[in-house]
């Protein structure tokens, strides 16, 4: 990996400037927006027009991008368009979505460093880019995922771990080994849907800037001095096992077990990517439905099993507090209402909903397998994400959870129940868990040695 690249673009309107010390990386910021709009903070080059600063427009027109003024002149129109900021400039983007189809989702204007890339897609779109040093990206990303007011030794292991899953997938995908929406061969036929996401629809750029990938929301969440003295420390710096950049996974809240690969993605077993305790003593795996109503139902020792108010308000962002219970937290949903979701979320109609029952699940509780029966039919559905998505009208916290079915007088379904663990996949490194440790005085190596076993920390520029 060269530690200098000169970025050049044929073609395109844009000019070629030095990059800064280390890798630089692509961001889809929007994606399938028919027109965007923005400020243009400062000065930003484009090749032809010169120096160009305030408000912005854009639009297809042709297969082209079309560059207007906040009036409407025309500024600019090209096939692909790259403005490049001068100095400390910034832009700011209008109605970024964030929390995409999570219960969080919400608009907001976001401020980023870097270069501004405008590409059109064959359906007449926008797509929207930040190109920016993995550096600087990650100063926004621990501050995105997490508060950057949050201790600093689990802003460095944030740091450190968010580098080595952003490094290892660029990797994977110049290798050529990342997939779309994955449906295993066999896996999924006549009454089964087994599906699990990687990076999909990422054609024209890295990693996008939400929750699919790491958040990423430009500078306007990052405190100074602390996010960016995290990254500085750490510069460099990634998980290792075996030589290679550890795919390194991450989740709001385990619920007291971490989940293993497995379960959320593909049936590869990865070694430093098992379940383990949240917690200074070991809890057991879950082997049985009765193991799992046991756990699910109950509270035990964790490091992620906090209601500390203060802790909280120091780690997560302001729309992840909006979550109360994330540790054990319960949905009751009446039967045409789950009805309704199933239907609109599977495309499928099963009649009248009838049994919810799992049928396999991970050493976490999560459940990567699980049967729905209606009237009509009956499906099979995974794996973990999918589950989530097909039982709410964003995403279940988790898929972690235990299902009570109330009945009617006459034995009919009347609603269901659902009591679940965690906030998220569980695998790899526990957010919640990893904050509260750093808060008992454990050090960013103590923390990425207790989630990801095996693996070694080591600087690679």
């Amino acid at each position: 990996m060269s530690p200098e690249r000169t970025r050049v673009d044929h073609g395109v309107l844009g000019a070629p400037v030095p990059s800064l010390p280390g890798p630089r990386l692509t961001v889809g910021i929007m994606d399938g927006r028919r027109e965007v709009s923005g400020t243009l903070n400062g000065g930003f080059s484009v090749f032809g027009p010169g120096n160009l600063s305030g408000g912005f427009r854009a639009h297809t027109s042709d297969g082209m991008i079309v560059l207007a003024d906040r009036d409407g002149r025309e500024i600019a129109r090209a096939p692909l368009v790259r403005l490049v900021g001068q100095g400390d400039a910034t832009f700011t983007l209008s109605h970024v979505t964030i929390g995409n189809r999570f219960h969080w989702e919400r608009a907001e204007d976001q401020t980023f460093r870097g270069d501004l890339v405008l590409k059109p897609r064959m359906d007449g779109s926008i797509t929207v880019i930040n190109e920016i040093a993995v550096e600087e990206y990650l100063e926004s990303v621990i501050s995105s995922e997490m508060k950057g007011s949050a201790p600093m030794e689990f802003l460095k292991a944030h740091a450190i771990l968010s580098r080595s899953w952003l490094l290892s997938a660029l990797a994977r995908r110049k290798k050529g080994e990342e997939t779309k929406v994955i449906i295993p061969a066999g896996g999924s036929g006549p009454g089964e849907v087994t599906r699990w996401y990687e990076r999909e629809d990422h054609d024209l750029f890295d990693v996008c800037a939400d929750d699919h990938c790491q958040r990423y929301q430009g500078i306007t969440k990052i405190i100074p001095g602390k996010a960016a003295e995290s990254v500085v420390e750490t510069c460099g710096t990634v998980l290792t096992y075996g030589g290679e950049i550890c795919d390194a996974r991450y989740s709001k809240a385990c619920g007291g077990l971490t989940e293993t690969f497995e379960t959320a993605w593909s049936d590869t077993q990865v070694p430093y990517l098992v379940s383990i305790s949240d917690a200074p003593i070991r809890h057991c795996p879950v082997t049985t439905e009765e193991e799992a109503a046991r756990w699910i139902l109950s509270k035990p020792q964790a490091y992620c099993n906090t209601e500390d108010a203060c802790i909280l308000e120091d780690i997560l962002p302001d729309f992840d507090r909006e979550t109360t219970a994330f540790f054990r937290w319960k949905v009751e949903y009446g039967r045409e209402q789950l009805e309704g979701i199933i239907r609109e979320k599977s495309g499928i109609d099963l009649g009248t909903l009838q049994e919810i029952t799992p049928l396999l699940r991970g050493p976490s509780g999560r459940i990567f397998r699980l049967r729905i029966t209606g009237s009509k039919e009956s499906v099979v559905v995974g794996k973990e994400l999918e589950i989530r998505r097909w039982l709410s009208a964003s995403h279940l916290l988790s898929s972690a959870f235990m299902v009570t079915t109330e009945r009617g007088p006459g034995g009919e379904v009347r609603g269901f129940t659902f009591h679940g663990a965690g906030w998220g996949h569980g695998v790899g490194l526990c957010q919640i868990g990893a904050a509260v440790m750093a808060t008992r005085g454990f050090e960013a190596e103590d923390i990425l040695g207790h989630y990801f076993p095996g693996a070694e920390i080591n600087k690679i520029y």
